[in-house]
């Protein structure tokens, strides 16, 4: 134990760590209840009485669904529904939905005045709906509808404890015990890495998620690669339950860093804290990385520092976080600090660093398909550029064995994604909807401020101009002076930088330039302009700390320059607006906070894109029973689905007839009969599993799965081999063998120091 820790101070930390934990339980809300008044609920139609009831009566001349709660993504198991209302009519329904089906009815009765149902969900809920079916006649007042959970709605607190827990141990570890030891420096670099993920993430710290452009199919993909890997896909190319239990294509956008919230949704936390969580890692991920990249460039401490503060908490990345909801571009901004270093190592700096580039290019890769794009035409323009020097000094060597293995470390998801791309029929062109132009910036927006109030918000912020204006005072000034390798490689990413910001702006011509084909299908298939900003904002901040490291002009101010450049990144995060809008709580009555709501997926919910659909599966084409060709030749005795697992029972006495099963038929999925043998089907109508019958009049059963697909899996073993290769013999593998060999010698040293020892009396008899 750590001597300098008195006993007082050890107690006093772990009944902290145990108050800490105990309120945190007390703040539970997993088991608490949804409770709407009548005018709570979502309607059209009633009149409000002085008790904030609905009251729905005859003269409204409407029947059916009146009245509804939001859709909700709830955990399988055992719910509760309690209806307070008063009827004069006994045929009003409240029905219970799921992705358009009505899975359960109770009837309103007239002469009761509460109706309780206790009803089990058999698997995870996408879009779970409370509807009350008004009959028209008489009058139904509804007053209150609850929906509580048997056990627990998730486990948000309970996961949240295990996180605290898991910090007070590191902590006692590190203070209370001789375990990990730290030097100041680096526990200097750790507070500020962890400080500013933690800034980073002070603006998602609501009760309730804040909803942003594209959240809702970030939500979807997360929710469906939970359903994936318990289906038993490994990997997961297909969202089972999308698209209305049709299931819908995921192998076209990267996934593999929402393995992590997946596996969060697998031990039952909401949706919602598991998609805080991701953010919350990319937050820690983008300063390492930036911290990483950074300090293999730039020796002093403080300018690094610097570089980690103003890459995670540059206004770009809020943009993409708060406003979009992109998720997959928020993840690929981690990697753009470790794609400039390791081109930079490549072509002129380090040669034995080239895995920088793997660890960029792959992560990009696995975030972001645009993005990695925008990467590898980085890549390219770069190794161009310095193409003479390449080739003189041969490190075309290094470009190959970064190729290589990035090629291999990611063929696990590059052999299915191009596949479907080129052999299956999707709709791809719909996602050339934006012509380009229309979303190009005004260069007034780059130096302003965050707001949440603006949807439209693309900025540099003040902070990554001051580092362009620190690049352009040494560079133009003191490069003369001396000019090195490094400065040379500044001046390149500064003129890229431009160059990137430039493109975003109504200045650049992309109007008159779509006038061509060829930029009218590159513009229209990157959509958006501003995208340009994240790579701008990498190159400004190499440019930035790099030449405020080497400046002698500007040394003597050099702690000015450091402060001022991080207290104007820190508008970023205080002007992000609070107001009564952001209370945790609707009004002083409310039983517990918005965010309880916003947890199960309610005013976000979950949505899947057409880009990725098969060509015919459009939202009026879809459904969730068997197709049947004729009913007057085929009976259908039983349908079942589990994940893409699926077998229907028919009879059929006409073999020309046809099923057509509710299960998007991509490529990979194979049925067969109850003999085992392979049956043939083709695509149906609205893209769906079509086969003929087996005419006989016998009952036949055909079972249909997806996978495995052989080309993908012999991808999964590259990729599983080259990563257990790499580790074992690759750079991770030298080190560690290195450190053995040292650790080895240093202690036969010792060993023979001990031996060389005198052996002296030691005064005493025996």
């Amino acid at each position: 134990m750590n001597e300098g820790v008195s006993l007082k101070s050890k107690i006093v930390y772990i009944v902290l760590a145990a108050l800490t934990v105990l309120l945190i339980w007390l703040g539970d809300e997993g088991k608490q209840p949804i409770v709407y008044l009548g005018t709570e609920l979502q309607h059209s139609v009633g009149l409000i009485d002085s008790e904030s009831a609905l009251v729905l009566q005859n003269s409204i001349a409407r029947y059916g669904n009146v009245a509804n709660t939001p859709s909700y993504v709830v955990n399988r198991g055992t719910y509760q529904v309690d209806l307070v209302y008063s009827a004069e009519d006994k045929d009003s329904v409240l029905e219970l939905w799921e992705q358009g089906d009505k899975i359960a009815a109770w009837p309103i009765n007239s002469w009761e005045q509460e109706l309780t149902a206790e009803f089990t969900l058999s698997k995870d809920a996408k879009a779970l709906q409370f509807r009350i079916n008004y009959s028209g006649n008489g009058s139904l007042v509804i007053k209150k509808l609850t929906f509580s959970p048997r056990t627990l709605f998730y486990t948000d607190t309970y996961f949240m404890m295990l996180v605290v827990l898991a910090l007070y141990v590191v902590g006692w570890k590190c203070f209370m015990e001789d375990g990990i030891r730290l030097k100041q420096g680096q526990l200097l670099d750790l507070c500020v890495i962890f400080g500013a993920a933690f800034l980073a993430t002070t603006p998602l710290m609501q009760t309730y998620l804040y909803n942003g452009d594209d959240l809702c199919y970030h939500l979807a993909r997360l929710e469906g690669l939970k359903d994936g890997i318990l289906d038993g896909q490994v990997p997961v190319n297909i969202l089972p339950e999308g698209l209305q239990n049709n299931g819908y294509m995921n192998a076209m956008y990267p996934y593999l860093f929402l393995y992590i919230g997946a596996f969060l949704r697998i031990c039952r936390v909401s949706l919602a804290l598991s998609y805080k969580t991701i953010v919350l890692l990319a937050n820690v991920g983008t300063a390492v990385c930036a911290y990483a990249a950074v300090k293999s460039m730039v020796r002093e401490r403080r300018c690094v520092l610097l570089a980690v503060v103003l890459y995670t908490l540059m206004p770009y990345r809020f943009t993409n976080i708060l406003h979009r909801g992109d998720l997959g571009e928020t993840l690929a901004l981690i990697f753009w600090p470790m794609v400039i270093a390791g081109l930079y190592h490549i072509v002129m700096g380090d040669r034995k660093k080239w895995y920088y580039l793997v660890i960029g290019f792959s992560g990009a890769l696995q975030s972001h398909i645009l993005s990695v794009a925008y990467v590898m035409a980085f890549c390219v323009f770069t190794a161009l550029f310095y193409c003479v020097r390449i080739v003189r000094e041969k490190r075309y060597i290094e470009i190959g064995r970064a190729a290589g293995l990035s090629l291999l470390l990611n063929a696990w998801y590059l052999v299915p994604f191009l596949y479907y791309y080129f052999r299956e029929d999707l709709n791809k062109e719909v996602l050339r909807w934006s012509g380009y132009y229309e979303q190009s910036i005004n260069p007034s927006n780059l130096t302003q401020s965050i707001s949440l109030y603006n949807k439209q918000y693309f900025s540099l912020g003040f902070a990554l101009i001051g580092c362009l204006a620190v690049g352009f005072v040494f560079l133009l000034v003191e490069r003369k002076e001396r000019d090195t390798d490094l400065d040379g490689f500044l001046a390149y990413l500064l003129m890229a930088g431009i160059v990137f910001t430039f493109l975003c702006t109504g200045y650049f011509p992309s109007r008159a330039l779509m006038e061509s084909a060829f930029f009218r299908n590159i513009g229209t298939m990157l959509q958006f302009p501003w995208r340009f900003l994240g790579p701008a904002s990498a190159c400004f901040l190499f440019v930035g700390v790099a030449a405020l490291e080497r400046s002698k002009l500007l040394a003597p101010y050099k702690n000015a320059v450091l402060a001022l450049l991080v207290g104007l990144n820190l508008f970023i995060i205080i002007t992000v607006p609070t107001d009564n809008i952001h209370m945790p709580y609707k009004n002083a009555q409310a039983l517990a906070t918005k965010g309880h709501e916003t947890k199960l997926g309610t005013s976000v919910g979950l949505f899947y894109p057409h880009e990725w659909r098969l060509t015919d599966a459009t939202d009026d084409k879809l459904t969730t029973s068997v197709v049947i060709s004729d009913f007057g030749a085929i009976t259908v005795n039983d349908y079942k689905k589990k994940g893409t697992k699926a077998v229907v029972s028919y009879t059929a006495n006409d073999s020309t007839a046809y099923l057509e099963l509710p299960i998007q038929s991509y490529l990979g999925y194979r049925a067969k009969d109850e003999n085992g043998v392979p049956v043939t089907f083709t695509r149906g109508n609205g893209g769906r599993i079509r086969f003929l019958v087996n005419g006989d009049g016998m009952p036949h059963q055909v079972y249909v799965r997806y996978g495995p697909v052989a080309g993908f899996v012999i991808a999964d073993i590259v990729s599983a081999l080259t990563i257990l290769i790499w580790l074992l013999w690759g750079y991770p593998g030298r080190r560690l063998r290195e450190r053995i060999a040292e650790a080895k010698v240093s202690a036969l040293q010792q060993a023979e120091e001990e031996r060389e020892k005198p052996q002296g009396d030691s005064g005493h008899e025996t």
